[in-house]
């Protein structure tokens, strides 16, 4: 209980300015879930639910009464929606885990299903605007909306193994580093400028582990991870 109740109440201190633990916890657990994500690791999904159960309370500002009383419900509901998409990519890498450990093939996604990338996170911005607008969520309402689409379309692409899920991941940040800072949530716009860089290396990698599988299979060999 006392581990609980410093998790819910401990705060770092920088000027004026105060960040809570939980936020800057929930984000490294994220992190971790990232590197396992390129590293094709079962433990990245549990240990992503971890960090999105922490950040969850934490973008819900003016509800848990934190030192930032601001709602980011775009922010707040993809915690909700990570962790029912993690349990499926969970289930998903589960089944297609390696004797190595690998549990996924990256591939690049079909021209269908690019299409299905942008169509869903554009149509699904303008959908949920409004209805971010209608519940309060902070301004702009569009940014917390795009963020919320992006990452439900990026953990759904990571669980299929598109390579193309960490372009996602890059529009996404590109968009949440402003919001978040607008918002006063610092330790998470940090870490969205370290992911940013983090995402690119991830497609690069998972990009290579493609063409090399590709090589692999036109020689006739097997790929070994």
């Amino acid at each position: 209980m006392d581990v609980l109740n410093w998790l819910f109440n401990a705060q770092i201190a920088i000027g004026d300015q105060h960040i809570l633990w939980r936020e800057v916890l929930g984000n490294v657990f994220g992190l971790a879930s990232a590197l396992g994500g390129m590293r094709r690791k079962i433990w990245a999904w549990p240990v992503g639910i971890v960090g999105n159960v922490m950040l969850f309370t934490v973008f819900l500002g003016a509800v848990f009464g934190t030192p930032n009383p601001v709602n980011l419900l775009g922010q707040a509901g993809r915690q909700v929606m990570f962790i029912a998409v993690s349990i499926y990519g969970w289930v998903r890498w589960k089944q297609a885990q390696n004797s190595d450990g690998v549990a996924v093939d990256p591939r690049w996604a079909s021209n269908k299903e690019r299409v299905f990338l942008v169509v869903a996170l554009v149509g699904g911005t303008a959908i949920l605007t409004p209805i971010f607008t209608a519940l309060g969520s902070y301004s702009p309402q569009w940014a917390d909306a795009w963020i919320f689409m992006g990452s439900l379309l990026a953990t759904y692409g990571m669980a299929k193994g598109w390579v193309e899920f960490w372009l996602v991941w890059i529009a996404v940040d590109i968009v949440g580093v402003p919001l978040l800072v607008s918002a006063g949530y610092y330790a998470s716009a940090f870490m969205y400028v370290f992911y940013g860089g983090f995402t690119l290396v991830g497609f690069i990698v998972w990009a290579r582990v493609r063409r090399a599988e590709n090589l692999a299979a036109a020689a006739g060999t097997v790929l070994v991870p």
